[in-house]
């Protein structure tokens, strides 16, 4: 079993590490310009985990109900969950292109800067945003293949597309000097190049799977998986998955948020300090994954004995990582500062609230791998109400010492925000560990 957990873990573990090396990079190229653009990144980019985040049921949902078909070997069925994830994606694309500019009005409501922090913010929104039908075709082509037992698929989708990224921005920016938006004009240019490749994938794994995926004609297919009856079913569980996550970008919204309430400087350590909670995120999450292909497979076969070898193997994976990431964080933080920036008054201030990095890996594992297995099992309720508590705790804690404290400085409020933070993750991984016997392994009886 840990063969085939590390099988599918490490390949999403490359091509999530992918991700927040791409983010990072971002942030060195804009850190070397001003510390206004490292703020100005940090909130564009926000502005799109607020967007994508809601959205995030179009992989989640995905893998879960593909898992469970390929365990069940209901190859038919797994492609009309493609069709229906990809059908619903392009419509959510193409309403958000559409309300661009209302969604932009909003920005100075959420976050506050100075005017040409949010410029800069919002120069790089109106560049991306044309992103969006690429960005959310492949979050459905990704699920899919996760679920399907596949994550070298997205892995070599993920190393490409970041590729382009990097070699775009960097041209863009330091060749033909398009500032921020030579930044945005690469991730669009990139994710498109990603999308276009992932439909090369896919439609070499379709013909693969052959008549027993396709019994009838395609546009057969199609009209069978838009049936009202099966999207209901797709929608209730997405929908519990996307007021999950709608709570989970409100939470990464208002920290944002909150920062650039006490000062540009906070907003930019902030920034940085976020890099390592999205370093340590997308390594679990890469184990998250895996569990979600396992734990539906194995629910989909009615195996509970397998379901619960996996399910104990993913926590003893999240404790050793756990550990491993204390260390590193530990040693080596502070050079990790220097690799995002070079600014010297971001760095000595960071280094004030860096104790915050070395509690988000013990605070956070359980969070993702719970994430993981329950998706794998479509018990998005439960996830859904662990989400609900964690997130009026976060809210609670934060304007509760906040009040107790009273006026204070901008240490005081910052080391609160993040406080709430820790309870929040913490909060997530408990109230999910203690409903496993019932909302996972009963399904496989």
């Amino acid at each position: 079993m840990n063969k085939r957990i590390l099988g599918l873990a490490l390949p999403n573990i490359v091509t999530n590490i992918t991700v927040p090396l791409l983010g990072m990079v971002d942030m060195a190229i804009v850190g070397h310009l001003s510390g206004d653009h490292i703020g100005a990144i940090a909130i564009g980019t926000q502005i799109f985990n607020l967007i994508y985040w809601n959205f995030g049921f179009l992989r989640m949902g995905t893998s879960g109900f593909t898992a469970q078909a390929f365990g069940a070997e209901r190859w038919d069925e797994t492609v009309k969950i493609l069709i229906r994830a990809c059908a619903i994606a392009l419509g959510i694309a193409l309403t958000l292109i559409v309300l661009q500019w209302p969604i932009s009005l909003a920005v100075p409501l959420i976050f506050e800067g100075s005017d040409h922090v949010l410029g800069l913010a919002l120069t790089y929104f109106f560049v991306r945003i044309w992103a969006a039908p690429a960005t959310l075709g492949m979050y459905a082509i990704k699920g899919w293949f996760i679920g399907m037992q596949d994550s070298r698929t997205p892995m070599w989708i993920a190393i490409f597309l970041n590729c382009v990224n990097i070699a775009a921005s960097l041209v863009f920016v330091m060749v033909l000097h398009w500032d921020i938006a030579g930044v945005a004009l690469g991730t669009v240019i990139a994710n498109y190049s990603g999308l276009a490749l992932g439909i090369i994938f896919l439609r070499k794994k379709l013909r693969a799977l052959g008549k027993e995926a396709f019994p009838g004609t395609a546009l057969q297919t199609i009209k069978e998986a838009l049936k009202w009856k099966d999207m209901r079913r797709f929608f209730k569980v997405n929908g519990d998955i996307f007021l999950r996550t709608l709570c989970l970008s409100g939470v990464f919204t208002f920290i944002t948020a909150a920062s650039s309430h006490i000062s540009d400087q906070i907003l930019a350590v902030d920034a940085l300090l976020l890099q390592f909670f999205t370093l340590f995120s997308y390594i679990m999450d890469g184990f998250a994954y895996a569990g979600e292909s396992l734990v539906g497979r194995h629910i989909g076969a009615k195996q509970k004995r397998h379901l619960k070898l996996a399910v104990r193997l993913l926590i003893m994976w999240g404790m050793a990582l756990t550990v491993v990431f204390t260390g590193l964080y530990a040693a080596f933080g502070n050079q990790f500062l220097h690799i995002f920036t070079d600014q010297q008054d971001v760095i000595a201030a960071a280094g004030d609230y860096m104790t915050w990095v070395l509690v988000i890996p013990v605070c956070g594992f359980a969070a993702f791998l719970f994430d993981g297995i329950f998706i794998g099992a479509t018990a998005t309720r439960t996830m859904r109400n662990a989400m609900f508590v964690a997130t009026a705790a976060f809210f609670a804690v934060y304007y509760g010492l906040k009040y107790h404290y009273g006026t204070g400085n901008e240490h005081i409020w910052n080391n609160i925000l993040w406080t709430a933070f820790m309870v929040y993750l913490t909060l997530r991984g408990l109230l999910q560990a203690l409903r496993v016997r019932k909302d996972i392994y009963s399904q496989a009886e």
